[in-house]
């Protein structure tokens, strides 16, 4: 049945009749025009890798702001310095295990955390965060808002970045 003037009615049993304006309300959607994405530096020395990848996410994913939007990247671009100081609860840092593969029969690697954090301290931050991303385009999209450095330098000041504590 059509309804003009996007009124929309509804019936309740045993009730009156009422109707919905639809028109005084509009949801508002962003996109790359109206997102305004900000820089964010944080320090993850002595930081708990999980706890501390869900908040990363969010703010990548924007859900910390009012104008979020699911299918848009609305997110800030975050900078993870001192990625080699994150820490793990329980003995994870010894049974922990990454698993490479390289395609080949015979081709499947482990390597321990304690050993891949020495060797590649921001690939264990990196790994963690994108498991908490989507995993369609937009989430590779906004995997390359985030920048992990394993000291306590990086290249971003020119982005003049605010720093986040936790």
């Amino acid at each position: 049945m059509f309804i003009p003037n996007n009124r929309h009615s509804f019936a309740v049993p045993k009730f009156k009749t009422f109707t919905v304006d639809t028109l005084s309300y509009k949801t508002k959607h962003a996109n790359k025009a109206t997102i305004e994405k900000q820089w964010f530096v944080i320090d993850a020395e002595g930081q708990t890798l999980g706890r501390f990848a869900s908040r990363v996410a969010n703010i990548l994913r924007g859900k910390h702001k009012p104008s979020y939007t699911p299918h848009a990247d609305c997110g800030d671009n975050v900078i993870i310095i001192n990625a080699e100081k994150i820490r793990f609860t329980g003995k994870k840092m010894e049974t922990k295990e990454y698993v490479f593969y390289s395609g080949f029969p015979g081709g499947q690697r482990f390597e321990s955390a304690k050993s891949l954090l020495v060797r590649r301290p921001t690939y264990i931050v990196e790994k963690a965060i994108k498991g908490m991303l989507p995993r369609t385009k937009l989430g590779d999209t906004i995997l390359g808002n985030l920048h992990v450095y394993a000291g306590p330098a990086h290249p971003h000041e020119g982005q003049t970045p605010k720093t986040l504590k936790f």
